[in-house]
């Protein structure tokens, strides 16, 4: 996964639910140094019987906000998504340099 251009990840997790399984594979699809580069990852643990659904928004570095719908979406799907728009950065700060 390209964690360059991701600047900051929120997350609302139910720990005891089977849906929340995709936030918290992202979680540790993080490098271990994402905090002393810069990434502001905040994770909100929510009770038992939380009416709240789990919720998962990366930020990237031009300020695009994605709010993916973790309860639906697989783990492969979350981290593609964040790619596709970390590539096309990339791709941008590529042109910026030549």
């Amino acid at each position: 996964m390209i964690t360059r251009f991701i600047t900051e990840v929120n997350t609302k997790i139910n720990p005891f639910s089977a849906q929340s399984k995709s936030v918290r594979l992202f979680l540790t699809s993080l490098p271990p140094t994402a905090r002393s580069q810069g990434m502001i990852i905040q994770t909100k643990l929510l009770a038992r019987s939380a009416a709240e659904k789990n919720s998962l928004q990366v930020k990237f570095k031009d300020g695009k906000l994605l709010d993916l719908d973790c309860e639906n979406m697989a783990i492969k799907a979350i981290i593609e998504e964040c790619d596709r728009h970390s590539r096309a950065l990339q791709k941008q700060a590529d042109l910026a340099d030549a």
